[in-house]
């Protein structure tokens, strides 16, 4: 019984630190490639999540407007949206410098996270929505989990030779001329907003294929999921540690950090009781502190962008 709860254990790690490598994924694509400030992750997420839910959750009286659509249409559909609402956000947006960029994009995220939390009709409000199918749901323990964990690890592949092939394109080599020097880019003939929106929105398509994920894989979703902690802070932690510009990197942050996280709540748990309410800062301290150590040892991140593609 403890090798297999162990063994649950493990799995659902892994499966939680999948999903973060996507979300960091689509992160690297915006700020790692194209070097766009986006402090809102949590408002595509959200936007994925819900959108998933309310395309594949059996329509209940009384509950949100949902419609019982296949799972496949619940993660295009989450995809779809949020890259909609991206390019919207981008044209009004990308024209602004990066931590004027960021602000506004903080702004959004918390728009969006108000309106899911308000919106019952739609969003279930503050009780959320339930019942979302699971894929390989119906199998026993652990082969469920097991199942789910395969779904992630997929989607982490066909991103990532997604994302690398794109890297190595000359679609790529002009996102990191534009990045490193927009001006020079503009120069020799580029269209800089023009790549620039293409990043955000291709980005934020994947984080909302991240929030889908999240969102069936806990069979629920609530407003409490998009909290920017959770959705927005630890997901730069993971780009940044793991080494932005380097697809491998950030998904090695997303399964290393996570791995980080759930131990710092272990170790928060052996706290005096008094202290129980300061627990989510302490961790939130924790991985900052050793997002500082990681830092000082390796600048670039553990695996830095190589060289050779910037050419």
């Amino acid at each position: 019984m403890e090798m297999s709860g162990l063994f649950l254990y493990l799995v659902a790690m892994a499966t939680m630190g999948g999903i973060y490598a996507v979300l960091a994924l689509g992160l690297n694509l915006q700020w790692g490639y194209g070097g766009l400030f986006n402090a809102g992750i949590a408002g595509f997420f959200a936007i994925g999540a819900y959108t998933s839910a309310i395309l594949t959750v059996p329509p209940q009286p009384g509950g949100a407007a949902t419609f019982g659509l296949p799972l496949l249409a619940g993660f295009i559909g989450a995809m779809v949206l949020a890259g909609a609402v991206a390019w919207v956000i981008g044209r009004i947006c990308l024209k602004l410098e990066s931590d004027y960029l960021a602000i506004a994009t903080i702004g959004i995220a918390e728009i969006i996270r108000l309106i899911v939390k308000n919106e019952q009709w739609l969003t279930g409000g503050a009780f959320g929505i339930q019942r979302l199918p699971k894929p390989f749901d119906d199998l026993a323990l652990p082969w469920s989990q097991v199942g789910f964990l395969s779904v992630i690890l997929l989607a982490i592949l066909l991103c990532y030779l997604a994302l690398e092939r794109a890297s190595n394109s000359p679609w790529g080599r002009v996102m990191r001329a534009i990045r490193d020097n927009p001006n020079a880019a503009a120069a020799v003939g580029k269209d800089v907003a023009g790549f620039r929106l293409q990043a955000f929105v291709l980005g934020s398509m994947v984080m909302g294929l991240g929030g889908a994920l999240t969102a069936h894989y806990f069979k629920f979703i609530g407003p409490e999921a998009t909290e920017p902690v959770a959705t927005t802070f630890i997901v730069w932690v993971m780009v940044v540690a793991g080494g932005a510009g380097n697809n491998r990197g950030v998904i090695l942050g997303g399964f290393g950090i996570w791995a980080l996280w759930s131990l710092t709540e272990i170790l928060t748990l052996q706290l005096p009781p008094e202290w129980a309410t300061r627990t989510a800062y302490i961790r939130v301290f924790l991985i900052g502190l050793l997002l500082q150590v990681v830092l000082q040892r390796f600048p670039g991140g553990l695996l830095p962008e190589r060289k050779n593609q910037s050419r």
